[in-house]
């Protein structure tokens, strides 16, 4: 049997509502798509308005494709940042895709960056997953935005398993983790809200504490 760290345990407490979560990340994709079309200054040169417009239409085929809505969601953000990127002269790989999932109006939104797209099975709701972690307190001015380190997979020597989108884990994690494909690898800001609330876990996370984890999906089956 594996072994559980105290984290690891809280961790598989909260509730989560996955309709909920891909209705705010397709509200979210549409407000990235359009925040992207803004920002085009007028004066592009034409080789920029065709990698522009070949952006568009490739975040348009994704989208489609997708089954998923929180994967579609993430599809068109990432096709979002690589038309600005396309528009500066950059090579769209040079953009990692950021998607932003707003909450309920006055709360923090969850942020979910890809720093490493996987090639492998695609983590959907109710999969079984299996991913390694790190968590951090969230601390804005500190560096890279990571203050105490409270948990870590790596540690313990096993990934975390459980079942995506049932509850398991905490709601920041239901949303996060899903859309992910085997060797991929996202960082997750979570807002207390999505972890553990005024309730706070134990002595290194307190009341209304926001969090940020590394995570790595290791399988999915």
């Amino acid at each position: 049997m594996m072994r559980r760290s105290i984290y690891l345990l809280m961790i598989c407490t909260a509730a989560a509502s996955m309709a909920h979560a891909a209705g705010q990340a397709g509200d979210a994709s549409a407000k990235a798509t359009a925040t992207a079309t803004a920002t085009t200054k007028p004066a592009v040169k034409a080789k920029h308005k065709t990698k522009l417009q070949a952006s568009a239409a490739a975040a348009a085929t994704a989208a489609a494709a997708a089954t998923d809505s929180a994967s579609a969601a993430q599809l068109a953000a990432g096709a979002a940042n690589a038309a600005v990127a396309a528009e500066a002269g950059a090579p769209a790989a040079d953009a990692p895709a950021t998607l932003t999932v707003p909450s309920a109006p006055g709360l923090d939104p969850l942020v979910i960056t890809d720093t490493v797209v996987g090639k492998g099975k695609v983590a959907g709701q109710g999969s079984m997953v299996s991913v390694h972690y790190i968590g951090w307190l969230f601390k804005s001015m500190a560096p890279r935005q990571r203050g105490r380190q409270f948990d870590s997979s790596h540690t313990r020597g096993e990934p975390l398993e459980f079942a995506l989108g049932t509850g398991r884990v905490i709601k920041g994690w239901d949303q996060g983790v899903i859309g992910m494909k085997v060797g991929g690898k996202r960082t997750l800001i979570i807002p207390s809200h999505l972890a553990y609330g005024g309730r706070g876990a134990g002595e290194l996370i307190g009341p209304n504490a926001d969090l940020i984890f590394d995570v790595e999906l290791m399988d999915v089956k």
